[in-house]
């Protein structure tokens, strides 16, 4: 134990990829009209033919936000605009590429996906976390040394928030009737981190 009560104070980071099991995706659909009475009527239809993807089995949709805007040209109405934003997440990833063709084949306004998360992050995260600490250790155990001393106990331990940041990928409006099983959507390694600032007594 310190006599002096000198101390080290070392950050450690770690980190583990885990393999995802879980993908979500954003689509947007839109449809215009004279007024906002026909824009509404014509995102419904919009919405009906993408409804079946909507409800396939291991797709759960997470929101949906409707929207309804007047479209200007200066400053004269030029009619109305509907739009709904649906967030989605497919929990049944080897379905993946059959939802995707057939979201786009209802022609959305725009679909921003998959972006891939895990189920269950936290057995990942406790590696992570065991990971970061060991390496709050070998650092506060070379600077022990280089000052001809011992390390101590562990004083304090604080945790820094951090996150993984899954891979994403991202597609614009595209016509029926598109593949997209040659666009490498296989699932990806998901990597959650940990960051920790130790504080050790030095003996």
């Amino acid at each position: 134990m310190s006599v002096d009560g000198s101390e080290i104070v070392t950050e450690g980071t770690g980190w583990h990829e885990q393999l995802a099991d879980r993908a979500e995706i954003d689509v947007s659909f839109s449809a215009t009209g004279r007024n906002r009475t026909s824009a509404v009527r014509d995102l419904g239809r919009a919405m009906a033919a993408a409804e079946p993807a909507l409800s396939r089995p291991g797709v759960k949709v997470r929101s949906r936000r409707l929207w309804v805007r007047t479209e200007w040209r200066g400053r004269r109405s030029a009619g109305c605009r509907a739009g709904e934003d649906v967030a989605l997440l497919v929990t049944d990833v080897p379905a993946l590429e059959d939802v995707l063709n057939a979201l786009i084949a209802a022609e959305p306004t725009a679909l921003n996906g998959p972006h891939w998360t895990l189920d269950d992050p936290s057995a990942a995260l406790r590696t992570a976390q065991h990971n970061a600490v060991a390496d709050a250790r070998r650092r506060a155990e070379g600077y022990a040394a280089a000052l001809g001393g011992t390390l101590g106990t562990l004083r304090r331990l604080v945790e820094a928030p951090d996150h993984g940041a899954p891979v994403a990928f991202r597609m614009a409006h595209a016509e029926a009737a598109v593949d997209v099983q040659e666009l490498g959507l296989e699932p990806e390694p998901v990597r959650v981190t940990a960051r920790c600032t130790a504080t050790w007594a030095l003996g």
